[in-house]
């Protein structure tokens, strides 16, 4: 895809225990929640896991991320499905380089919000 001022990037990722395992390995957040299942035998995904939507369209995009912003709404759990909806805000085409800056919204598969922010960068 070629990204455009308006585009709308939409993708969605169910987590699974062994993410959150990986995730608890490689970042040290062990918060009981993350660890203990609930009655229903979910554990809440860590914030910084479920941020890592978003950040999909810069991998995609090859973006230097400068800023990015997150406001964690609610709990994501195991087995939640999750579709992140970004908007591609701003492109500015420069000599070198190409500045981006994109909105996102996550919501889960009940279509509630989860998590929305921003991030702000440059592509070369």
């Amino acid at each position: 895809m070629t990204l455009h001022e308006g585009a709308i990037i939409t993708f969605e990722r169910t987590f699974t225990m062994e993410d959150v395992e990986l995730f608890t390995r490689i970042s040290g957040d062990e918060g009981k929640h993350h660890l203990t299942p609930d009655e229903q035998g979910r554990v809440v995904i860590q914030g910084l896991l479920t941020a890592t939507l978003p950040t999909k369209i810069g991998g995609d995009n090859n973006v230097l991320a400068r800023t990015m912003e997150f406001e964690f709404l609610r709990p994501v759990f195991t087995g939640d499905k999750i579709i992140c909806e970004v908007t591609v805000d701003k492109l500015e085409r420069q000599t070198d380089r190409t500045a981006i800056t994109s909105s996102f919204r996550c919501r889960n598969q009940k279509d509630r919000e989860v998590l929305k922010g921003y991030f702000a960068g440059v592509i070369r």
